[in-house]
């Protein structure tokens, strides 16, 4: 019997600029901080990745090795590409983060409202996001907190 894969479905948006493997890594990294998969969990194999997005299989392979390089998940031969460790907080996390999760869903719904496409709300956040946890309390638009190079 097949171990069973993990609820997670990757969504590849083809317009957004980043490496199609970077957005897998991406958001298998979301989901190990948010506890949707946890250490044992097996991640979807390459075929079923492929017959859902339409990305090369290869692709798919240079996700979970760069996965497998910083420790997060494990291939096993034959068995397919296993969770090793989660992202984030205590095991009781996802309790703690119950509250910020209802204000922050609440302010996403003001700020689509107010009129904000999703992509001007992923770029205020953003900039929110960095500005808190930059050292200086800002980063100039245009920059990266990672090396501070130009984009």
């Amino acid at each position: 019997m097949a171990a069973e894969s993990a609820a997670v479905e990757f969504r590849i948006d083809r317009r957004s600029g980043v490496a199609t493997y970077l957005q897998i890594v991406q958001q298998t990294k979301q989901a190990l901080r948010l506890g949707v998969l946890e250490p044992g969990d097996r991640l979807p194999t390459a075929r079923e990745v492929v017959e859902a997005t339409a990305i090369n299989p290869n692709t798919v392979l240079k996700a979970y090795r760069e996965l497998e390089r910083e420790g997060l998940v494990e291939a096993r031969r034959g068995l397919g590409t296993f969770v090793r460790r989660t992202l984030g907080g205590a095991p009781d996390a996802t309790a703690a983060d119950a509250p910020l999760r209802t204000e922050l869903a609440d302010w996403a719904r003001r700020a689509r409202a107010a009129g904000l496409e999703k992509d001007d709300v992923g770029a205020l956040f953003t900039a929110v996001l960095d500005s808190t946890y930059s050292t200086n309390g800002t980063y100039p638009v245009g920059r990266s907190h990672e090396g501070d190079q130009e984009r």
